[in-house]
């Protein structure tokens, strides 16, 4: 299927992956960086950003996520490409790790490692989020995203450093999040996500310092899963690419210099 997206560069593909309620800018503070030698393809996932929704019929899962990237790829003509998540995009990148048919996959903050009790709190704290994002009118997001303080309210949750966030950043995330058809059903399917099978690709896992969304402690449980330490970043949060994003860069880029000399 069809998907909005943004190419830049030139090198071997590499597709971003957002995170649920997100859009394809979520990589801007790192796509340059990478485009330096990667041809670097940001999509919006399905029902989010400005892309179409699935198919009629067809559930919003991880899987069926998963099945709409790699049908993308393919009809832009690219082949065995490295592919980067955030959060909802990192399961996605692992689950295609786990078909094998990528070169390389980086999951950042994955979802999918959780305890019940964090599914309930993250699930909780993205439903408040979405709720807020909907019910502010546009100029009161403005406000917010101009006050440090009020930045820090709102976006703290998800990022270690607010006022690292342009502000004109922040509220097109939050119009994005609030108009995202495709997020009831795909936050409601987090209910029955398990880890996927192991990957047939090299992947990848980093985990924000302070993610505050997906503590940690689930990267324990990930690196059991990937039988690898999972990386930390330092002075990130669960969205890390505005929090350090030479940092997010060099993971992402070093994960796939790793798996071009490895035989697929």
């Amino acid at each position: 299927m069809e998907l909005a997206y943004e190419r830049r560069g030139t090198g071997e593909p590499l597709i971003l992956i957002h995170g649920i309620g997100h859009h394809w800018q979520a990589w801007l503070p790192v796509l340059d960086r990478l485009a330096t030698v990667r041809t670097v393809v940001a999509i919006d996932l399905p029902g989010f950003g400005v892309s179409p929704g699935l198919p009629a019929g067809t559930s919003y899962t991880a899987e069926a996520l998963a099945d709409a990237v790699e049908s993308f790829w393919a009809l832009l003509g690219l082949r065995d490409p490295h592919v980067a998540g955030n959060s909802l995009g990192g399961y996605v990148a692992l689950e295609l790790a786990s078909r094998g048919v990528v070169r390389s996959a980086t999951a950042l903050s994955p979802v999918g490692f959780w305890s019940r009790s964090e599914l309930v709190y993250c699930q909780a704290v993205l439903r408040a989020l979405r709720a807020s994002a909907r019910s502010l009118p546009a100029e009161r997001h403005a406000r917010m995203a101009d006050n440090r303080i009020l930045r820090a309210v709102s976006a703290g949750l998800l990022v270690a450093h607010p006022s690292r966030l342009e502000p004109a950043a922040l509220v097109a995330a939050t119009e994005a999040l609030g108009g995202a058809a495709g997020f009831d059903e795909t936050l409601e399917s987090f209910g029955g996500l398990m880890p996927p099978a192991p990957p047939k690709s090299p992947a990848t896992i980093a985990w924000g310092e302070h993610d505050r969304l997906l503590p940690r402690r689930q990267a324990v449980r990930a690196a059991r899963w990937s039988g690898q330490r999972v990386k930390l970043l330092k002075g990130c949060g669960h969205v890390p690419m505005s929090d350090d994003p030479e940092l997010v860069a060099s993971v992402i880029l070093e994960a796939g210099a790793s798996a071009g000399s490895a035989p697929r």
